[in-house]
């Protein structure tokens, strides 16, 4: 399967109206649905007015879920508390996520869509070395997602969930870029057993 993402649109607003009201995504993301909410919630990062971006996924061309990056300075709040729990390097960026139906859940495609979002950061944000996410401790699929993704769980804390019937305990997750290969490597081997 292919992921690509694009900016979220107000066309797209009536899909993401769907996947907020169901179960599985309101759970976490504990979201109004009305048109206003959304208007007031996606419209400023839909016209490019909004520090963050709304992306929608696509698998093989068609809607799957969204996306969210942002980098932490500039949401001073947030980037707060990430300090409280853990280093914050410069430049330091955030996701969040949400796989629109529930036929599409247990499938791999939350870990496929985070991998691919870091990959496309690290071709398309040069300066971001790393990428941190707090997912809330009761949410086992998405810290699990992140794991399969190649994040590491760095620290564990309290943050303002986004339910407030969610216990204040976090997971703080993060990725670094991966290091540049070496060009001192080596001209010759020996003892591989190649030839």
């Amino acid at each position: 399967m292919a992921y690509t993402f694009r900016r979220l649109t107000r066309a797209d607003f009536p899909l993401l109206a769907g996947w907020l009201a169901n179960p599985h995504v309101a759970r976490w993301w504990n979201h109004e649905t009305t048109p206003e909410a959304l208007e007031r919630d996606f419209g400023t990062a839909a016209d490019g007015r909004e520090p963050s971006e709304d992306l929608l996924v696509l698998q093989d061309g068609d809607p799957i879920g969204l996306m969210q990056r942002s980098r932490l300075a500039d949401y001073p709040e947030e980037l707060t508390g990430f300090q409280a729990l853990t280093e914050v390097p410069a430049g330091t960026m955030t996701i969040d996520y949400l796989i629109g139906e529930s036929t599409d859940t247990n499938k791999g495609v939350g870990t496929a869509m985070i991998a691919a979002l870091v990959a496309e950061t690290w071709t398309t944000a040069p300066d971001v070395d790393t990428i941190l996410v707090a997912v809330v401790a009761g949410n086992r699929p998405s810290w699990r997602a992140l794991e399969r993704a190649g994040f590491h769980r760095v620290a564990a804390g309290p943050m303002e969930p986004d339910n407030p019937i969610d216990d204040p305990l976090h997971y703080v997750y993060r990725i670094d870029r991966p290091q540049r290969a070496r060009s001192t490597r080596p001209s010759s081997q020996t003892g591989s057993g190649a030839s």
